[in-house]
Formats: structure tokens, C-alpha cells, sequence
């Protein structure tokens, strides 16, 4: 399968595209559909990660155009209080909306979805990365932890929220590749 990843552009009929996608992958991960509480990112992709010049949001499309894979990354902006002196926005990094569509999963594109959010954290020189995740979603904790993240608290809620953050290291990047875009033979 032929895949390119991309950055989100300002496209309004792309943007569109991306929100049904997200909402359709949390109906179908989660089982509910909008919170406001927890999705004002969503219907916001531009404050929260296209015009912010250290936040990003990736897409991967298929050869159909089908958008198959997202994630996004931006400073951290959350006043949790058990993290009240652990993070901030200059340093830390957090990765939101790493979904793939159930029919590409096990090919390595997450992996290849994290290693180009990973690499713009590290060229917009943050020194690490968070993220929560939940025990429940299949999969989610153990690839996080061969990403390299560990477990920083396990609030043991309802939703088996976990916290996690991830050190980056001295990356080598290629400077050849800046547009973000990337064709990849899965």
C-alpha cells in the first residue's frame, strides 16, 4: 500500500475531511461522540495546530485519498494538577489524535505517524513528550511503551487513563526533507 503522509494544510474542505475522521475513529474507539470538553482541539484544528509555529498535525492519505492515519502535536497546554510543575509549554511536547483506520493497522504506520511528530518535536526543540492514553484501547499502552514512553501516573479512573512522557534525544534529522511530506511503501 502506497501512503503520504502530510501536514495539515488551512483548507477548509480538508480540515472538514479530518474532523468526520477523527469523530468517527472516537466513535468507534470510545463508543461516544462529541465533548466539547474534550474535543475543542477537534473542531479547532487551526488555533490548536496549524497556525501555532511549534504545533503540527500530520495526515496519512492512501492511494484513494482516504485519510487512513492522524496525529497531532503541540505545546503542552494542560493544567492537570499532578503535573503542575513538570511540564510546560516552552520544554514539553504532547501528542494528541494518533489514530489509524483498523484496516492498516499492524504495518508500522503509527510508527511511522510518531517518528514524524517525534522529529518536528525535536526541530521545534522541545526535550520531551507527553501523552495520556487508556488501558482499554487495544494495543495503545504497549506501543507507547515501545515508542520509548513511560507510565508517569495511572489515575486507575473509569477511562484506565494513563499518563506517560517520553525524553528526545539528539535526533539526526535529514534538513533534505522539510515539506513533510513522505510516500511510504507499507
Amino acid at each position: 500500500m502506497n501512503v503520504t503522509i502530510k501536514k495539515l494544510s488551512n483548507d477548509p474542505h480538508e480540515i472538514r475531511k479530518v474532523q468526520k475522521f477523527l469523530f468517527n475513529m472516537i466513535k468507534k474507539e470510545f463508543g461516544y461522540g462529541y465533548v466539547p470538553k474534550w474535543h475543542k482541539d477537534i473542531v479547532n484544528l487551526e488555533d490548536y495546530y496549524i497556525a501555532p509555529k511549534r504545533n503540527n498535525f500530520f495526515v496519512a492519505y492512501n492511494e484513494n485519498e482516504e485519510i487512513i492515519s492522524t496525529i497531532g502535536i503541540r505545546a503542552f497546554d494542560k493544567d492537570f494538577p499532578e503535573f503542575k510543575h513538570s511540564y510546560s509549554n516552552e520544554n514539553t511536547s504532547s501528542i494528541w489524535r494518533l489514530f489509524v483506520d483498523k484496516r492498516c493497522r499492524r504495518c508500522g504506520l503509527a510508527s511511522r505517524m510518531f517518528g514524524i511528530a517525534e522529529n518536528f518535536a525535536k526541530e521545534s526543540n522541545y526535550t520531551e513528550i507527553y501523552l495520556h492514553t487508556h488501558k482499554t484501547l487495544d494495543g495503545a499502552l504497549d506501543f507507547w511503551v515501545k515508542m520509548g514512553f513511560i507510565v508517569t501516573f495511572d489515575e486507575n479512573n473509569e477511562l484506565e487513563t494513563v499518563h506517560m512522557d517520553k525524553n528526545i534525544y539528539g535526533l539526526e534529522i535529514n534538513p533534505g526533507v522539510a515539506d513533510f511530506q513522505y510516500v511510504v511503501k507499507l
